[in-house]
């Protein structure tokens, strides 16, 4: 039993193993041909895929010539336009090349014209400097010979001949002057016919009546005639001390006092004042009087400069720079007065200052400053924004400030914003309804231009322009101006005035000589 048991379990063995065999040469023989199948197709794709491959590349290559050919025809053609550009470049160099080998050409035969030039000139300037010495010879001998003959120099020869023609000529056309002035004052009423045609004149005051005159009160009428004094000497002493004209009219109980510079005027308005409580009224004691009262004045100026840094709360102002700003308190720009007109500046400019983030306290510094120049600008030639500003260096003012200065009316160029600010300010306090008028300062100007040229002759000690500009008296040194050259002076002047100036009507001038002897009783 066991043993057909061990026989069933090996037939069925074998019978799996055969049947294992067979299935796996089906197997075998399946996959063969699969693989055959999948080699044929295989190849026959990458047949067709050679084939394809083949025309694209073909066609690659047709497109590679094709863009080929075109480039090179494009090429071809940018050569020939290149070419082409070169040749005409060629040729252009080529026709500057030949104007420059003229002009080279040119040159070089100026340049050996202007060398045979050149030495024709050395040569002429050579024989030249030896005439010029032959004849510098020859006037030194008849120089020496005229010299041996008279005994004096050439030098001094001239020197008497110029002296003693020139003061022949002096007293000659003195002494014409004056018989021409007797003549002319037998022919009163020709002239005051021409006096009368410009008498009119007097009107053109009024516009300055304002500026332009003081007034002083009298107790009474009487008190005119002391003020004239005998033969009017007391009036003289004054007009000539102060340089005011003093008007004694109609008016009652009333002395006009009428001058263009505000200050000589306070000074003539306080001394007639005190003179008049004193009672005391002569020369002496006038010219004592102006000169304390002058002072005074003075006095007054610093403490009206230094009121007006103190209210603008401006320290460390140099001493000098304090009196010009008090002195621009009678000082009058048009129709506005110059301390006040700067007040508004400085306070103007410090609001701005502060409102733009700028340093408020230098702004007012330079609004305070910037018309610093007007106080001196009658005695300095220039534009006073340079004046003041060369004043502020000169005092040693921060440098932005001294630049604002000057730039307030762009005679600089404004490179800062304190610059526009300084000049912003000014504008808007000169923009006030009446502040500018043209008219009053063109008269200042007149009146300073006056006084100017009278005082730039040797011999003129001061002078003074009274009746508003229509007189200018000119105060000459005794010792060094005589009574004949005082009339030769006087038209020397007038002809002066009428070439540099421009006026209405006509101007007289007059020249005082005075001679005083004093002496003292010991």
């Amino acid at each position: 039993m066991l043993l057909e048991l061990w026989q069933a379990i090996l037939a069925a063995c074998v019978a799996a193993g055969v049947g294992l065999g067979v299935g796996i040469a089906i197997r075998r023989q399946i996959g063969r041909k699969r693989i055959e199948e999948a080699e044929q197709k295989s190849a026959s794709l990458l047949r067709d895929a050679e084939g394809q491959a083949r025309a694209i590349k073909k066609e690659a290559e047709l497109e590679a010539k094709d863009a080929q050919l075109k480039a090179r025809a494009e090429f071809e053609k940018e050569s020939q336009e290149k070419l082409r550009e070169l040749s005409q470049v060629e040729k252009r160099l080529q026709l500057k090349e030949d104007n420059l080998e003229k002009k080279f050409a040119l040159i070089e035969k100026k340049e050996e014209e202007i060398g045979r030039e050149e030495q024709s000139q050395a040569d002429r300037k050579k024989h030249i400097e030896g005439l010029e010495k032959r004849y510098m010879e020859m006037v030194a001998d008849v120089r020496k010979q005229l010299e041996q003959v008279a005994g004096i120099s050439a030098e001094e020869a001239k020197r008497q001949l110029r002296d003693a023609m020139v003061d022949e000529a002096k007293q000659d056309a003195a002494r014409e002057i004056i018989e021409v002035e007797e003549r002319a004052k037998e022919e009163a009423s020709k002239k005051s016919k021409l006096i009368i045609s410009t008498a009119m004149e007097r009107m053109a005051s009024d516009y300055v009546a304002e500026r332009a005159i003081s007034v002083v009160q009298l107790p009474s009428d009487e008190m005119k005639g002391r003020i004239i004094g005998r033969e009017g000497r007391n009036i003289r002493a004054l007009e000539a001390a102060t340089g005011i004209d003093i008007v004694i009219d109609d008016t009652p109980e009333a002395v006009i006092l009428s001058g263009f510079n505000p200050v000589r005027r306070e000074v003539a308005r306080i001394t007639l004042e005190r003179l008049i409580a004193d009672g005391r009224i002569h020369p002496t004691r006038i010219e004592e009087m102006v000169g304390k009262v002058e002072k005074e004045v003075e006095g007054s100026i610093k403490e009206a400069g230094e009121a007006l840094c103190l209210e603008l709360n401006v320290p460390n102002v140099h001493p000098e720079l304090v009196k010009l700003l008090g002195s621009l308190k009678y000082r009058y720009s048009f129709a506005q007065n110059v301390y006040e007109h700067t007040k508004e500046v400085a306070y103007l400019a410090g609001m701005m200052a502060a409102e733009l983030g700028i340093d408020e306290a230098k702004a007012r510094r330079a609004g305070l400053l910037h018309d610093i120049g007007k106080a001196v600008s009658h005695e300095v030639e220039g534009s006073h924004a340079l004046i003041g500003m060369e004043y502020a260096k000169k005092y040693r003012e921060d440098p932005e400030v001294v630049h604002a200065i000057g730039a307030h009316h762009e005679d600089l160029e404004q490179t800062s914003p304190l610059d526009l600010v300084v000049d912003a300010a000014d504008a808007l306090s000169g923009a006030r309804p009446g502040a500018r008028r043209e008219v009053l300062e063109a008269y200042v100007k007149r009146l300073e231009d006056l006084e100017r040229i009278s005082t730039s002759f040797k011999g003129v000690e001061k002078a003074y322009a009274i009746q508003a500009g229509r007189e200018v008296r000119v105060m000459a040194v005794n010792d060094l101006v005589s009574d004949a050259e005082a009339v030769v002076l006087s038209k020397d002047i007038a002809k002066k005035i009428e070439q540099e100036m421009t006026y209405p009507g006509q101007i007289k001038v007059t020249v005082i000589r005075e001679t005083r002897a004093t002496e003292y009783a010991k």
